[in-house]
């Protein structure tokens, strides 16, 4: 289980750089975030695979995995938005959060 989420936290990592760290450079042509964006995108593929197939065999189900994915995906996005694009934490964001721990609650519930 602790490999898995090594693996989908390292992979949401590279995502989150794929997919919004050209945000910082709206001046790059965007042909160039894209390709850039897909040379970064390939290595959160080569993580997110591994994770995904670990964590299924070892007895995540499939949605077990897409949720969990879902909450580290924000985890990371929230560090990401406040300490690299430098937007303000909103208290609204905190209970987005705990809802959706709510939902990993029930979602591996027995």
């Amino acid at each position: 289980m602790f490999r898995t989420i090594l693996l989908l936290t390292a992979s949401n990592v590279f995502m989150t750089f794929a997919w919004y760290g050209n945000l910082k450079n709206t001046s790059l042509p965007i042909w160039k975030a894209i390709l850039i964006s897909w040379g970064i995108a390939f290595f959160e593929y080569c993580l997110m695979v591994p994770a995904n197939r670990a964590g299924f065999i070892n007895g995540f189900s499939g949605f077990q995995l897409k949720i969990t994915q879902e909450v580290i995906t924000l985890v990371v996005f929230s560090l990401f938005a406040v300490f690299y694009l430098k937007e303000p934490f909103q208290w609204k964001y905190l209970l987005s959060f705990a809802l959706l721990v709510g939902a990993v609650y029930f979602m591996f519930k027995k």
